[in-house]
């Protein structure tokens, strides 16, 4: 006797992953498949609840929940992922046509391996073991994103703080007494080759930023994909439960009925199951469901016994027959769902999430290494330019000037130097100082030859009061405007023509000094009134434009009062310590109004020379922070005696406050000083 057509199984024409035994369920009744084993990790998921009924097709997400796994993604490396072919159809043969064979292999293989893939299908933990691989990734991601972000701090505090020390140690040495000729120019420019290392650091700080930001997007966007593809396995899993669940339920059922019938057909005919030779049937799944039926079917074969009624007898055996029925058709229809249950998710369903989880995991390790290989990339050049930098080697093609800080080093001339220095302090100090050299000569013989009693010129012992006038250095800035009769000191007016026609474009003017002694001589020719004859576009602004500079400082600095005077003094301090900006700049506005005239005049002058020369600070490196710097003590300093509300040891405490005063009113020359319609000289 065998089953009907609908119940015998017809495998497919896909080839499952997995095959399925065929066993026997009893000796009365036709071989029918047997549900396999559910794989391990479906094993240990809870079972559903008893309630479920929803079948597989309902149960399947919507093509937007799966389009994730669906569709083959692109890698944030650049490379294609190409999905297998056979998969999608249920077949186990895997063909895949990337790469080419004529190509040179990866260094880093970004291809996907179908290998690996046959392998995980057969595997009961694949879905587990990618799912563990995956958050060990991401921790991985995680800690090399963690590390970057901590080295790029170190690096840019490193930058940031040489960078600042370079440039202050360049101004601070720019205003001291240091020495001048080779080791200024080896000092400034060890200071530049400082600040271009600390450039090259902050640059590799913001690499680095860079690469911590996208590893971390990378980990959550993996991580985020790993949450996905769990859920539609379990979901899964738990359907294929449910189905099996319901399978076990039926065939229990079915045999129930069978131990009925015989139980029945036994006692109809007057025998006792020992007298007919049956034992009692346990079920597949264990001794203790074999007792339960059995003693089911022997208290319902007591009950058929106390009735000797055939009729009665005939109803119950019909009845039970009725009932075998329906088990075996529910029986029927649950294997043939759970087995196509079974082929769909071993065939295409777990294929397609393992692929999934297999390209998260691809993508987060070929991620990772890839900015391992770039950091190391971009630490080696980093390294490498600052090599090029300390050491630069000739090349055609190299993009570095200069030589290297030990030739800057070894450049030094200090026996040069000191000759040098030697000769200009010579020259500057010539009157005698000191023990005289010589005694007076001794007198041989008296002449007694007559001579002519002359008194000696008046010139000779003083100076004449036209002389004493001429003076420019230490006279009071009104006496020398009114004695020239002049609206702006000839000596500003020179100097500053000079420094506009040649200084312009000189690197650090106002912040390196001149050769003392010919910065004297120019001091000296100007007191002597020799403004014409001192002709400062041919001599030495064309040489030396720092000496003119200096020379223009140095009287600035002797003057009898600042130009910003005594008693304004604590009134430019107190609206230079101002916060706000805005008011900053009204309250040094209304302190500049309240000035003399002549201070007026000649600082307006003196702020449009500066405007100038702060409008080619991308060539002379002098901005108007540094200007602030050079000229705040000189133009605004307190009295050396002191005065009420000036607190003694001001010009120390206050250097900060007179540079902020000087930085703010140059910043806003144009609204000071220049009235709406008025050209700017």
């Amino acid at each position: 006797m065998g089953l009907p057509a609908s119940l015998t199984h017809t495998p497919t024409e896909t080839t499952p992953v997995r095959t399925h035994s065929q066993e026997v369920v009893s000796p009365n009744l036709p071989a029918i498949p047997v549900l396999d084993r559910v794989s391990a990790q479906s094993r240990a998921s809870p079972a559903p609840s008893p309630t479920h009924t929803t079948s597989f097709h309902q149960s399947q997400p919507s093509a937007d929940s799966t389009s994730y796994v669906q569709t083959s993604r692109s890698s944030r490396l650049g490379h294609e992922r190409y999905p297998s072919q056979g998969i999608a159809n249920g077949s186990s043969t895997i063909t895949s046509s990337w790469p080419p064979q004529d190509e040179e292999p990866e260094i880093v293989p970004t291809g996907f391996d179908e290998g690996v893939l046959r392998a995980l299908c057969e595997l009961d933990c694949g879905v587990p073991l990618l799912l563990d691989r995956i958050k060990q990734g991401t921790v991985s991601c995680r800690e090399v994103a963690t590390f970057f972000k901590k080295r790029a701090a170190l690096e840019e505090d490193y930058g940031r703080n040489l960078q600042k020390l370079s440039r202050l140690t360049g101004e601070q040495y720019s205003l001291s007494e240091g020495k001048a000729g080779t080791f200024v120019n080896s000092w400034h420019s060890a200071m530049r080759i400082h600040e271009i290392l600390a450039e090259n650091r902050i640059r590799f700080a913001m690499r680095l930023n860079e690469m911590s930001d996208e590893l971390l997007n990378l980990a959550k966007e993996v991580e985020k994909n790993r949450k996905q593809s769990k859920e539609l396995s379990n979901r899964y899993e738990r359907t294929l439960q449910d189905a099996e669940v319901a399978t076990d339920k039926a065939k229990a059922r079915f045999d129930s009925n069978a131990e009925e019938l015989e139980r029945l057909l036994v006692m109809k005919e007057g025998e006792t199951m020992k007298e007919a030779g049956i034992t009692p049937r346990t079920g597949d799944r264990g001794g203790q469901s074999g007792k339960r039926v059995l003693g089911k079917a022997i208290n319902k074969g007591g009950m058929l016994l106390k009735g000797k009624n055939p009729a009665s007898l005939m109803r119950q055996e019909e009845d039970v027959r009725n009932r075998l029925t329906t088990s075996s058709d529910t029986y029927r229809k649950a294997l043939l769902e759970a087995q196509h249950i079974r082929q769909e998710y071993f065939n295409f369903q777990l294929p397609r999430i393992l692929r999934s989880l297999k390209e998260c995991s691809d993508e987060v390790d070929l991620g990772t290494q890839y900015h391992l290989s770039r950091y190391a990339h971009l630490y080696e050049n980093t390294l490498l330019t600052d090599g090029q930098v300390l050491a630069p080697v000739p090349h055609p093609d190299s993009t570095i000037d200069g030589a290297g800080i030990k030739d800057i080093m070894e450049n030094i001339d200090s026996r040069g130097d000191f000759k040098v220095y030697m000769q200009n302090y010579a020259i500057a100090n010539s009157t005698p100082r000191g023990p005289r050299r010589e005694g007076p000569p001794e007198e041989q013989y008296i002449s007694f030859t007559p001579t002519h009693a002359t008194k000696p010129s008046s010139d000779k012992l003083t100076m004449s009061p036209e002389k004493i006038s001429a003076t420019t250095f230490g006279v009071d800035l009104g006496e020398q405007m009114t004695r020239d009769n002049v609206e702006v000191p000839r000596i500003l007016e020179r100097c500053a023509g000079a420094i506009e026609m040649h200084g312009l474009q000189s690197v650090g003017i106002y912040r390196l000094s001149g050769t003392t002694s010919r910065v004297n001589r120019l001091k000296a020719s100007f007191d002597r009134g020799k403004y014409v004859e001192t002709s400062l576009l041919d001599e030495e602004a064309s040489t030396d434009v720092n000496i003119v500079s200096g020379a223009l400082k140095l009287w600035l600095r002797e003057l009898p009062e600042p130009l910003f005077t005594h008693s304004l003094y604590p009134g430019f301090i107190e609206a230079a310590k101002i916060d706000n900006d805005r008011l900053r700049h009204i309250r040094l506005h209304e302190r500049v109004n309240d000035l003399p005239d002549a201070n007026y005049a000649t600082l307006k002058f003196l702020m449009g020379h500066l405007h100038k020369v702060q409008q080619h600070s991308d060539v002379n490196q002098m901005r108007i922070s540094n200007l602030s710097i050079v000229f705040g003590p000189t133009l605004l300093g307190p009295p050396l005696g002191g005065m009420p509300g000036v607190e003694s040891g001001a010009a120390i405490t206050d250097h900060q406050w007179q540079s902020r005063a000087v930085e703010t009113i140059l910043e806003h020359y144009l609204d000071i000083f220049v009235e709406d319609g008025e050209e700017v000289q």
